[in-house]
């Protein structure tokens, strides 16, 4: 598998995070890599995200949000889905960047959904034409989640 660079970047463009993860799918409009969490134990919600948890992700060039389906990493368990609302990734041979606009839905394997930082989203300078593409975006994976994720490419990990 081809390893991959994914770079995190807030509104401006201006890069907050950056990790190596596996490709595991290429196709027209989306990428599918595995990486594990590179950061200390951290909490979400009742979660603990946990140094070295395994995470699934999907970004695509042609929709306004990613997602990250996060599995422990001493049982494999599925801890939930955490997407990011962001601009469409860019995506090139070696790398796949994105700008994250704050908004963030977690889904939890029962099926409830919480959105997080609605504060931060609302006080970002964006115009409007971003805005809306960001709540409608939010709204879609809030109304059709689980038929979004089946419709994914099954990978293997």
């Amino acid at each position: 598998m081809k390893k991959i660079t994914v770079i995190k970047q807030d509104a401006n463009g201006i890069e907050t995070w950056r990790y190596e993860g596996k490709e595991l799918l290429r196709d027209k409009n989306i990428v599918m890599v595995e990486a594990l969490f590179n950061r200390d134990d951290t909490s979400l919600l009742d979660i603990v995200i946990k140094r070295n948890d395994r995470f699934l992700e999907a970004f695509f060039n042609d929709r306004w949000y990613n997602i990250f389906e996060i599995r422990d990493r001493d049982d494999n368990s599925l801890k939930g889905w955490y997407c990011d609302i962001c601009k469409p990734a860019v995506i090139t041979d070696h790398q796949i960047s994105y700008a994250d606009l704050a908004l963030d839905l977690w889904v939890f394997p029962d099926g409830r959904k919480q959105v997080l930082d609605e504060d931060q989203f609302n006080h970002l300078d964006l115009d409007d034409k971003l805005r809306n593409h960001a709540l409608v975006s939010l709204q879609d994976l809030k109304d059709n989640f689980f038929e979004i994720v089946n419709q994914l490419p099954k990978v293997q990990a």
